[in-house]
């Protein structure tokens, strides 16, 4: 049982592993868009965005449903929004935490000149 939740979370990271799908999950945190605005958004040809959409499909993180001639895209769970808004948090804590560290390198630099 371990090793299959630990595969899941294998699986969801490496669909979460590239910026341009973590992209498109920020755009539909808002809501629900259309694949064209997706598309208008990110400022990226509509194959790379439908490729990237391919795999959020595929590990169920976003919904699709038709209307017409346009596909509509939505976040299939809330809470892999949340999991996105941790991470921002997680960067923050590191980033303050590296800032932390260069202030201090650079203060003997100071009190030399």
């Amino acid at each position: 049982m371990q090793e299959s939740l630990r595969r899941f979370k294998a699986d969801l990271f490496q669909a979460l592993a590239h910026p341009t799908r973590i992209a498109i999950l920020e755009l539909l945190s808002d809501g629900e868009l259309s694949a064209g605005s997706l598309i208008e958004k990110l400022g990226m040809e509509q194959a790379n965005v439908s490729q990237h959409l391919a795999v959020l499909r595929s590990k169920h993180l976003v919904s699709n449903r038709r209307a017409g001639n346009q596909v509509f895209y939505s976040v299939r769970d809330p809470i892999i929004i949340e999991v996105l808004k941790l991470m921002r948090t997680y960067f923050h804590a590191h980033l303050k935490e590296s800032l932390g560290m260069l202030d201090e390198i650079e203060k003997p630099l100071e009190t030399v000149r």
